[in-house]
């Protein structure tokens, strides 16, 4: 190798070095180095040479550290600005959902006798099935504001096996109001639950109903009522009907055990496809196997007993009804009655309620049970269409039930009249009263669910709206 080259060579690595440590110090010092690498051959083999330059002063630093404070600013900048234009067009896509007010509490109003009509002191107490919405306690205001002389109400819900249990703020308020209001535990008839199947002979089914049957048992205890109506039961088609009877037997006799005071009341059915209840002798064979008598009794259904073959239309044929039902039962264990016109004719085992006077009974069928000496002092019950107001209706207690408002007012009307020589009884105009009633509850239930359905197809229309527009705006990030 000659002398030139070596010499060369020894430049270039020690200008490399030098570079390098300047490139080194002016990263760290956040300084832009030029670094410009010259190479040159000759045509004739001559010698290769390689050279650096690397200039850095302190100028150049200082204006390069201004360069970079001044960039990091406009990053900065930049990225505040992006990020604004972000939020501007994420708010126009999905606009911030309006947190709600908390509503206001309504105030406690407390009502006393004086707030309502004065009840008539007649031997024959009648009043409707009334809601219990908000309480049990709530039951004895419906109650008394529709001039109800006696009510039915739902301990539970009647369509589930399992409720919250009652609160000992209801449960005191229920007693308070039933004393403050002068009604008698004897004429208030709970209904039980409709699943509740006692002549199930599937052991587990019956099992779940039994429980449900001492459930509703013990919340009438802890509001100290006397009454409890139910619906027998069916053999489900799964076994006798002898059989079916035992069963319900038994189960009255172990809640019995389980239980203190409250009486077990049969209901009459129509008897449709397997179920237990529509004759007279069905129930009084319940009951003779029933050990404690003193706490079991029975409720006659109008429409169901009329639906199921016993022509009660005619004075004759409600005699011979009663008669039917003192040999078959005793006229001791009728506890209660379900005061209801029919829809469906005699015998068509059909079970349709429908409005006192209008159905296939008449008003007439009903003078001769309010007349009758052996209804009085039980509870006799209106289970007629109600037509109730719309769901959400700011109402005072018994406001929108004026169909069981009249239908009340009519029956106590004509209740004993026929022993009154001062009361002019007239059935056909008393029916016009009650159609009428029904007529504008009607009409005003049409309109409430036109309203109804009307808001519906707003919001769905609204909420399909909604849904466009955001398939619109995801389009448009796509694209």
């Amino acid at each position: 190798m000659s002398s030139t080259v070596r010499r060369s060579s020894r430049l270039a690595a020690s200008t490399s070095l030098a570079a390098t440590a300047v490139v080194e110090a002016a990263r760290t010092s956040c300084v832009t180095v030029t670094a410009v690498a010259q190479s040159s051959s000759s045509r004739a083999g001559q010698t290769r040479g390689v050279q650096y330059q690397a200039s850095v002063s302190e100028d150049d630093i200082a204006d390069a550290l201004a360069g970079g404070r001044q960039k990091k600013r406009a990053r900065r900048a930049s990225a505040s600005s992006d990020l604004t234009s972000l939020e501007a067009e994420s708010s126009k896509v999905a606009p911030a959902k309006k947190t709600k007010k908390p509503r206001k509490k309504a105030d406690v109003v407390e009502f006393t006798p004086e707030d309502f009509p004065k009840r008539p002191d007649l031997p024959w107490k009648i009043g409707p099935h009334v809601s219990a919405a908000g309480g049990v306690q709530n039951a004895v205001l419906n109650a008394a504001s529709l001039g109800a002389t006696a009510f039915a109400l739902f301990l539970k819900s009647q369509r589930k096996w399992d409720s919250a249990a009652l609160t000992p703020e209801s449960i005191d308020s229920f007693k308070k109001r039933l004393d403050e209001f002068g009604y008698d535990c004897r004429h208030v008839m709970p209904h039980g639950n409709y699943l509740i199947n006692l002549g199930n002979p599937d052991d587990d089914k019956r099992a779940k109903s039994y429980s449900c049957f001492v459930d509703d048992l013990k919340r009438c205890e802890q509001l100290g009522l006397l009454l409890y109506n139910f619906h027998p039961g069916s053999s489900v088609g799964q076994g006798t009907m002898e059989n079916s009877l035992a069963l319900i037997a038994e189960c009255i006799n172990r809640a019995h055990k389980e239980t203190d005071r409250v009486i077990t009341v049969i209901e009459t059915m129509v008897g449709a496809g397997s179920v237990v209840g529509s004759k007279f002798s069905e129930i009084g064979q319940i009951i003779a196997q029933v050990e404690d008598k003193s706490r079991v009794g029975v409720c006659i259904d109008t429409c169901h007993v009329f639906s199921a073959g016993y022509d009660i239309r005619t004075k004759e044929g409600w005699d011979a009804t009663m008669a039917e039902f003192e040999r078959d039962i005793g006229l001791n264990y009728l506890r209660g009655m379900h005061i209801n016109d029919s829809k469906a004719p005699l015998a068509s085992r059909k079970d349709r309620h429908e409005n006192i006077g209008l159905g296939h009974l008449g008003l007439r069928a009903f003078a001769h049970i309010v007349n009758d000496a052996r209804t009085r002092d039980i509870p006799l019950i209106l289970e007629t269409p109600a037509f109730a107001p719309a769901a959400g209706a700011q109402l005072r207690p018994g406001e929108g039930w004026d169909v069981w408002s009249t239908e009340v007012r009519v029956l106590q009307r004509l209740a004993g009249a026929y022993e009154r020589a001062d009361e002019t009884v007239d059935l056909e105009a008393w029916t016009d009263e009650i159609r009428a009633a029904v007529k504008k509850a009607s009409a005003k239930a049409a309109d409430d669910a036109a309203a109804k359905k009307q808001r519906v197809k707003k919001r769905a229309k609204k909420a399909k709206g909604e849904d466009e527009d955001e398939a619109g705006d995801d389009s448009c990030e796509e694209l």
